[in-house]
């Protein structure tokens, strides 16, 4: 027996007085209903209902009954109601993951905005330059501009492409001449990211289809990207950036670009979640949000 059938079945009958008027609004026979009732007092062990031609009486153990069962089924009914409220509208604790250079120059544009749209909304914000594990760290979603992501069970929707570009300060260009084919690099200090697993490359594409594979020798190399971006504003070498990095000391001439002639390959902007059958509220409005947000390129 469903039970929870048999509790809405009883308590219909007792608020309208009549398993006829009860059948007729649940829209099942009276037959259905009736041993619904009688099966549920089967289980309890007691009579819940005294049946006379004209009228039902509820018993002592009945009235008893009726109140929990109207409890519990309003309770139920409030939950239900609770929850589907929640699966429309975002709210609870967002977890998002982002890498540091991010989060210091591109949530500041965006964030206040979506947090006022989602005032029911507390984000629970998680820097860092590696790749997380979203499950094990418990993070809905992370924000990264990468060329390539790990193979793995998570979801990767990519939001915006995100221009590499080759900058020096023009103090340092100066002292040591810009060079005029990716060769002279070799003859050039150069700024790395010591996070990557492998040696860091630069893949520089000609306007006529010709490429070169640069490998960095480094004259300083970092764990972070903005570690990196103050040295090459301070005229220590030449360093490859995403644009977004770099893109207000391009505009105020603290960096200007290297080689414009060649071009390095770009990267995305992914949002990376774990896969679910139900995507929570909170992750959708998110990752609508900052899909439309990025779709007028920004850099």
């Amino acid at each position: 027996m469903d039970q929870f059938s048999a509790m809405q079945a009883f308590r219909r009958v007792v608020d309208l007085g009549s398993f006829s008027a009860a059948a007729s609004q649940a829209g099942v026979s009276h037959t259905v209903l009736s041993r619904q009732v009688k099966q549920l007092e089967q289980q309890l062990g007691t009579q819940l209902l005294t049946r006379t031609t004209r009228r039902l009486h509820l018993t002592e153990a009945g009235a008893l009954f009726y109140r929990h069962c109207a409890q519990i089924l309003d309770q139920m009914q409030a939950m239900a109601l609770e929850l589907s409220e929640h699966q429309q509208q975002p709210t609870g604790t967002l977890r998002l993951g982002v890498a540091t250079a991010f989060g210091e120059l591109e949530l500041g544009r965006w964030l206040p905005d979506f947090v006022e749209r989602h005032p029911q909304l507390h984000i629970e914000l998680h820097c860092s330059d590696r790749f997380v594990d979203l499950l094990e760290e418990e993070i809905d979603v992370c924000l990264r501009v990468t060329d390539a992501l790990p193979d793995s069970s998570l979801v990767a929707r990519r939001l915006a492409n995100s221009e590499v570009v080759l900058v020096a300060a023009p103090g340092y260009l100066e002292r040591h001449g810009a060079p005029a084919t990716p060769d002279d690099l070799a003859s050039h200090a150069l700024l790395g990211y010591s996070q990557l697993l492998h040696p860091q490359r630069l893949l520089l594409s000609g306007a006529a289809g010709e490429q070169r594979d640069i490998l960095m020798p480094r004259r300083l190399s970092a764990n972070s990207p903005m570690a990196l971006r103050a040295a090459a504003i301070g005229a220590l070498g030449i360093a490859s950036f995403d644009r977004f990095i770099v893109h207000d000391a391009l505009q105020d001439g603290r960096l200007v670009p290297v080689l414009e002639s060649w071009a390095l390959p770009p990267r995305s902007l992914y949002a990376v979640y774990p896969q679910s059958r139900y995507l929570a509220p909170k992750v959708r409005a998110l990752l609508d949000y900052v899909q439309a947000y990025y779709s007028t390129p920004r850099w």
